[in-house]
């Protein structure tokens, strides 16, 4: 039950892009359509859950005055590995998010894991940990990026790299180019974290009026 509340945990509760607001670079920059969110959500996660688990493992090795730069090196090991993998087999991806993945090194959240949760806690929980916190930030910026790319294009899950026209759900003519263009990120962005916020601060309350 512990290991299911801390792998839910970055999902609702913590969620890093709508609870914590962390990592918003990538956030409002890569999200102008659902691949392109998906895609740097599960990088991240790879990174997260891997760095976690080394982070973890070397936990007492690690002197304590030099953890940080420690740690760097660590997740810039597994960002380095990630984007070579990339670059080998989705180039067109990889081209797209383009230095949003050499700059996952120094993504907030992935540090903010290593420092507050990895380096003290043993391995399974560490891992579980960078992988519900990975899966909360995959979820968010692929729903901003699907929004954005309905509301901006008309079409969803556009992959024009990969030969792929995506699902047509409105006419052009419909969509606003303001949702793909930097104004759509920070509207979406807010809506999204308003409705959020508000729906968990009900629960909340309501679960405290309950005890």
């Amino acid at each position: 039950m512990k290991l299911w509340q801390t792998l839910t945990n970055g999902i609702g509760r913590e969620n890093p892009t709508f609870r914590l607001v962390l990592g918003m670079c990538p956030t409002l920059a890569v999200t102008t359509s659902l691949m392109g969110g998906l895609g740097m959500g599960l990088a991240t996660t790879a990174v997260l859950a891997g760095s976690n688990l080394l982070i973890s493992l070397l936990r007492n090795v690690i002197p304590d005055k030099i953890r940080i730069p420690c740690f760097v090196v660590v997740i810039a090991t597994l960002v380095t590995i990630i984007d070579s993998l990339m670059q080998a087999y989705t180039p067109p991806l990889a081209e797209t998010l383009g230095i949003f993945i050499p700059l996952i090194v120094v993504n907030c959240i992935i540090l903010a894991r290593a420092e507050t949760f990895a380096s003290k806690n043993k391995l399974v929980p560490s891992f579980v940990d960078g992988l519900g916190m990975g899966l909360g930030f995959t979820i968010s910026l692929s729903v901003l990026g699907a929004i954005r790319e309905i509301l901006g294009t008309g079409r969803l899950a556009q992959a024009v790299d990969f030969g792929f026209a995506g699902f047509k759900l409105m006419p052009k003519e419909a969509a606003g180019l303001i949702m793909i263009l930097p104004p759509g990120a920070f509207i979406t962005l807010g809506l999204l974290m308003g409705f959020l916020n508000q729906h968990l601060e009900r629960k909340g309350g309501e679960k405290r009026e309950s005890i």
